[in-house]
């Protein structure tokens, strides 16, 4: 029989069997210990040599170091990349031990007091360009404002002292200057690029080890894109100003050198740059995000002309990087490609769409998860982020989405579905109709620590459609207090803001739509909800509340979702990795010795096409052979869990069955509604301030730690943010004086 791997908590969980005696096995922590220390020295000591790479000091120690090894297999290139995008990679290879040899399956309350949890969860800005930015954000961004400001100040410097020391004529003396310039902007910008493509793969380990999720990393790309391209930018416009004062203009522009770089190329990749650049400021990807997206898959073009402008041993300080995302695109594409059968494709009354996708029972994700869907009827190249509505406890077969029709894809979307269901009602057949939605999912994606488990209490602020990730945190939260699993949330405080009393219909979303006595006393919910667009109650105010989905429709045109990306099966992933990262380097030396040396191969370019290629071949081939047999594994695992189905069926039937008249006698007559609990307010928006304040008087005081999640419009975020930072500066000078953690997620929108 198939063993069923339990999405990220374990009940109680064997780990703990250790620490039943008081303190934890000493052979574990150790290793644990031993391999953060790991981790964190070779990435301060990488951190360290990017940021002195521009003194003296450190410019001799790698000048001798390249002397060293030039006669070596890999030359220079192997000299650069042991030195700036090796410790990247040894990283992520500690990272896949580490999550291998120590999952997080249970819920850690001790991190909730510790400095760096509270870093990350304190909004040190809430408005300006950078939205709301936690403490360990705001260090980040000055740490890189510190890095360019002292590498160009170093460069400039030294290039003055240079160029007036020698002997040349004013005019001359200043391009040179300027040139020189220019370059400097160009190594900065490099090593500014090899942290851009960290965040931006959506399944990096790297990611998973600081549990940090790509919907928060993705600010991370943004801000590293803004960043990186105004340094391109700079360096490209400086050699422009300096080639056109030596009236040489586009001679220089169209040349494409053998030794040295290749201009031509260099300003090919400059102008994709600028083009992805110029279509992500938020005034044009608001208005028009299909041409911010088609355009960014320019970013081909972007690495491919890049590494032929600059060669292999520059393009190797950022090779690590890209190589991790190239690592991270391969995968997503081969989990792409399946399609995904639907249970269920239905149109809400209030004008939602839900989505219930088939998945196998060992996916493993958590409430706080997110998936991309891809609907081909409606675009082969746009994915959507959508949260995931439903806890991992509703069901081991189904994941579920809601989506608000908002623009021309979901608009789309809700005509194929009610187009269906109208010819269904009127052949009036009960056949399935296969073949209208092809979907094809990626992820699910999310943190790696249940958050939501971790605080006694919890305050979740939604806005709108915002609601559906908490939906699943709800679910999730009355189903392990119903079977005793680890939870440790006894007051829940749902804010939920909507325009139209028929949203709250939402809520019978909530596959655990009767709450037990047995969870009514150990957990008090809370639902407030505030419709802002009316000032009363609705006259079908009582009926709203019994709307049900429409009758939906069934496509079954593929297979359960893959695991392959996100959460997927760590062994196999490390594999993979490995796999990939010995197969690039095997066929870099062997290009080395039995092409490069053998035909005397000296063009930068050509040299920096063959790096590209080798990264490309490790990943695809050797990768690629790993990947096909993990999708086969996965597959087999899938049909020896469906063959265990009926038995486990009837297994479970006949214990719900025993549980339900256990307890029909004893909770039926006092269960309660999750809609029933919620109080209703129009015309009015929350006061967050009075309504932390209370919750935190409930909860205890000043000895409380409030976990604040909040999903909804940037405004929205603002507000929470702005209030929580407010509640915690405020601490031991008012009447709460409780600790608010915040916690935002931003997509469903």
């Amino acid at each position: 029989m198939t063993q069923e791997r339990e999405p990220l908590l374990q009940n109680g969980g064997a780990g703990n069997a250790a620490t039943a005696k008081g303190s934890p096995a000493l052979l574990p922590s150790l290793a644990r210990s031993v391999l953060k220390f790991l981790m964190w020295a070779v990435f301060l000591t990488w951190a360290a040599g990017i940021f002195l790479y521009p003194t003296k000091p450190v410019q001799a120690a790698f000048k001798e170091w390249a002397a060293v090894s030039k006669n070596s297999i890999f030359g220079i290139t192997g000299t650069v990349f042991v030195a700036f995008s090796a410790p990247i990679l040894i990283v992520a290879a500690l990272a896949y031990v580490y999550i291998f040899a120590f999952p997080r399956d249970h819920v850690e309350k001790k991190k909730l007091r510790s400095l760096s949890f509270r870093l990350w969860t304190f909004p040190v800005l809430v408005d300006g360009p950078f939205g709301v930015v936690s403490a360990v954000e705001f260090i980040g961004i000055v740490l890189f404002i510190v890095y360019v400001v002292f590498s160009m100040t170093y460069y400039v410097v030294e290039s003055m002292s240079l160029v007036s020391n020698s002997h040349l004529p004013p005019t001359i003396r200043s391009e040179l200057i300027l040139a020189t310039v220019g370059a400097r902007f160009g190594s900065v910008g490099m090593f500014c690029m090899t942290f851009l493509f960290l965040p931006v793969s959506r399944g990096s380990v790297l990611l998973r080890l600081i549990d940090i999720p790509f919907e928060h990393a993705t600010r991370y790309h943004v801000w590293l894109g803004h960043l990186t391209m105004a340094l391109f930018t700079l360096h490209g416009l400086c050699y422009v100003i300096t080639w056109f004062l030596e009236g040489r203009l586009i001679e220089e522009i169209i040349q494409w050198k053998e030794i040295g770089v290749a201009n031509l190329a260099g300003v090919i990749s400059l102008v994709a740059g600028l083009l992805m650049w110029v279509t992500s400021l938020h005034p044009v990807r608001k208005r028009f995000f299909e041409l911010f997206f088609y355009t960014h898959q320019l970013y081909v073009v972007f690495i491919v002309f890049l590494a032929l402008h600059v060669g292999d041993f520059v393009f190797s300080f950022a090779a690590g990087a890209v190589f991790l995302f190239m690592l991270d695109r391969f995968l997503r594409f081969w989990q792409s490609r399946a399609k995904v059968d639907i249970v269920s494709a239905a149109c809400r009354p209030c004008g939602t769409v839900e989505l219930v996708f088939s998945k196998p029972a060992s996916l493993r994700y958590s409430a706080l998860s997110f998936i991309f869907v891809q609907v081909r009827e409606l675009s082969f190249l746009q994915w959507h982020p959508f949260s995931v509505s439903s806890s991992p406890m509703d069901g081991r077969y189904h994941m579920s989405i809601l989506i608000k029709v908002l623009g021309t894809w979901t608009d789309k979307l809700k005509s194929i579905i009610t187009d269906v269901e109208e010819n269904k009602t009127r052949s009036d057949s009960d056949q399935s109709h296969t073949g209208r939605i092809t979907a094809s999912i990626e992820g699910p994606y999310g943190h790696e620590s249940p958050y939501h488990l971790m605080y006694e209490n919890l305050i979740l602020v939604a806005g709108g459609i915002g609601i559906s990730p908490f939906l699943a945190i709800l679910s999730d939260i009355i189903h392990r207090i119903e079977r005793g699993m680890p939870c440790a949330p006894k007051k829940v405080l749902v804010l939920w803001s909507v325009k139209k009393s028929t949203e709250l219909s939402l809520l019978s979303a909530v596959d655990a739509q009767n709450i037990s006595s047995s969870v009514s006393e150990k957990l008090h919910l809370d639902i407030q909800a505030f419709v802002t667009q009316e000032s009363d109650p609705p006259l079908e105010d009582g009926i709203v509340e019994g709307e049900q989905k429409a009758p939906g429709i069934f496509v079954k045109n593929g297979e359960a979702m893959s695991g392959l990306v996100g959460t997927g099966d760590n062994f196999w992933a490390a594999m993979y990795f490995a796999a990939s990262t010995l197969g690039a380097v095997l066929a870099y030396a062997l290009v080395q010795l039995y092409y490069v040396k053998r035909f005397n191969v000296y063009a930068w370019w050509h040299l920096g096409l063959l790096l590209l290629l080798c990264m490309a071949a490790g990943v695809a081939l050797p990768g690629g052979l790993v990947v096909l047999l993990w999708h086969l594994s996965e597959k087999r695992r899938v049909q020896d869990d469906r063959w265990d189905t009926d038995t486990s069926t009837a297994k479970d039937g006949a214990e719900d069955e025993q549980t339900t008249n256990g307890a029909a006698g004893e909770d039926a007559a006092s269960a309660a509604s999750v809609a029933t609990l919620r109080t209703t307010r129009y015309g009015c928006r929350p006061k967050f301030q009075a309504e932390f304040m209370a919750f935190a008087e409930r909860a205890g005081g000043a000895a409380a730690d409030v976990g604040v999640l909040v999903c909804g419009p940037p405004g929205l975020q603002t507000s929470v943010a702005r209030e929580c930072r407010s509640q915690n500066l405020r601490r031991g000078g008012g009447k709460s004086g409780a600790v608010f953690h915040f916690n935002s997620h931003s997509f469903d929108l």
